[in-house]
């Protein structure tokens, strides 16, 4: 009987052991990257003030692990992409403020280790499908540049608007050549997608090369407009269609799911979205379905574009055994009906001061979603600080691969808290405005160095433990702190790391501030 018995809890055992996902010691990654996806925007995020539907969103937090106090690097996109692809913070380099400009050299220099470059190493296939926006060595001379702006002549807004001759052949000689120092250059085996979808050229690319010759000017009608449409005129492909990018990017990784899937290769797939972002070009199936706006609308869509995903992994049979991380690369922009949709009930940034663009938490505290069935505890929650620059360390430490001193200088590894202790990782963290100014994290206290005016002080603090939306600036009656958050913002910049580690240079001389009695220098554009 005893016997019997113990042969019946032992297959007991089996069965629920079976049920267990199988974590293998190379786990997929697939990274997806909201563009301009507010801290609010999901509900999952914002159940008491939220009002748009987010259910694949809301289905990867209950699978996974929901960050509440998380990072990008900037409240805008180019710098944010750099730290999360390199590990290290973006004013380090030559972008002190604004993003990556139409027709730029690329951020990332050529000897920088990428999450890509990483995963390599381990013999990963990776992909890169969506937006880059971190500059290109366009095959574009000093004489052609010319062809490249202009808007279609009048009386063709509408419809195919021819380019002159010169401006054709000028296209013909530029988009025939292979694009250099683009995703496939920075540790990519692939690349599909648009560079920026709302600045020329108006078309894909895919690896180096575009797909097609663009051959006429962008209809003007798909230029502003409200909802915003394109933001730069330029040539684009005959016939292109904004709303058609978004459902391209999703099935190109739907397919390169099940292509990696097929041949049991581990990969590692970078997804950087060109949406909520504008061109906000709604699909017909979505136009209307948040009874909002277009931008609700837009969330809306981007998020059946996260189920799409999630749905090839499942019925590719990976799924137990990949990453996913969802997150955005900054706050919601207020150009695209930030007033209106808080009026109608549905607040962006939930409890956050600031949207895009800006220092304060709005502009970078991002929706950030970790699954990884197996390791993460389903719908678990953490409040500890992170930033999307641990993303490098965290996938070393999966890897078992040891950085080097001259990468990933300011990423810290989250695994700890996946695997579901909640201790610090960091201790500091540093956010920055498009201006360039920057925030400090300390703990829960944040200095902005920037001036208050109305408080009469020339930097900012907050206790973001009891002030989660910075209305109390304490640094008048805080000096000390202000002083020793000072002195750390000085170390991380000479350091050149926030990691430990040897000293390394940084690309160039960092700016600092506050900037006292020196010209105002004009920042660079944050382009819409």
């Amino acid at each position: 009987m005893i016997s019997v018995i113990l042969s019946f809890l032992m297959q007991c055992f089996a069965l629920c052991d079976a049920e267990k996902p199988v974590v293998s010691g190379k786990p997929n990654v697939v990274i997806i990257l909201a563009d301009d996806l507010g801290f609010g925007d999901p509900q999952c995020y914002n159940q008491e003030r939220g009002k748009i539907l987010t259910p694949n969103i809301d289905r990867l937090a209950s699978q996974g692990m929901r960050f509440t106090d998380a990072h990008s690097s900037s409240g805008v996109c180019s710098p944010s992409r750099y730290a999360l692809l390199t590990g290290r913070y973006h004013w380090r380099t030559r972008l002190q403020s604004g993003i990556v400009n139409l027709w730029e050299e690329p951020l990332i220099a050529t000897d920088r280790l990428t999450i890509a470059g990483l995963a390599k190493q381990k013999g990963y296939k990776t992909a890169c499908i969506g937006k880059w926006h971190l500059g290109w060595n366009w095959p574009v001379e000093a004489d052609q540049r010319n062809f490249l702006q202009g808007t279609p002549p009048k009386g063709q807004d509408d419809e195919a608007p021819v380019a002159p001759p010169e401006n054709i052949a000028a296209w013909k000689n530029i988009f025939s050549k292979p694009i250099a120092g683009g995703p496939t250059a920075r540790g990519f085996d692939e690349y599909f997608g648009t560079d920026v979808p709302n600045w020329p050229p108006y078309c894909f690319i895919e690896k180096d090369r575009t797909v097609g010759i663009p051959s006429e000017w962008l209809p003007g009608k798909r230029l502003g407009g409200n909802p915003l449409q394109a933001s730069r005129p330029g040539p684009a492909l005959k016939d292109w269609k904004l709303n058609e990018i978004l459902p391209a990017l999703g099935e190109r990784v739907y397919d390169c799911i099940g292509r990696f899937a097929g041949k049991k290769e581990s990969f590692l797939i970078y997804m950087p979205l060109t949406s909520p972002h504008e061109p906000i070009a709604v699909n017909e199936q979505w136009q209307g379905k948040s009874g909002l706006n277009a931008y609700a609308d837009f969330v809306m869509e981007t998020d059946a574009v996260v189920g799409r995903v999630l749905d090839a992994l499942e019925k590719n049979g990976v799924a137990d055994n990949t990453i996913v991380i969802f997150t955005s690369d900054n706050g919601k922009a207020t150009y695209t009906g930030a007033a209106e949709l808080e009026i109608k009930g549905h607040f962006p940034s939930g409890p956050l001061r600031g949207y895009k663009t800006s220092v304060y938490e709005g502009g970078h505290r991002e929706p950030f979603i970790v699954r990884w069935p197996g390791v993460v505890k389903p719908g678990s929650v953490c409040g500890q600080l992170v930033h999307q620059a641990d993303i490098m360390a965290t996938l070393a430490e999966i890897f078992d691969v040891k950085l080097p001193d001259n990468a990933a200088e300011d990423s810290f590894s989250f695994l700890s808290l996946l695997k579901g202790e909640d201790k610090p990782i960091r201790q500091h963290a540093v956010s920055c405005a498009a201006s360039g100014v920057p925030g400090l994290r300390s703990g829960s206290w944040k200095l902005i160095l920037e001036a208050d005016k109305k408080a009469g002080t020339d930097v900012q603090l907050y206790n973001l433990a009891e002030d989660i939306g910075e209305t109390n600036n304490l640094a008048a009656v805080n000096s000390e702190r202000v002083a020793e958050m000072k002195k750390l913002m000085e170390k991380l910049i000479v350091d050149g790391r926030s990691t430990p580690g040897s000293p390394q240079k940084n690309d160039v001389e960092v700016r600092r501030f506050p900037q006292k009695n020196v010209p105002e220098k004009k920042a660079r554009k944050a382009v819409k």
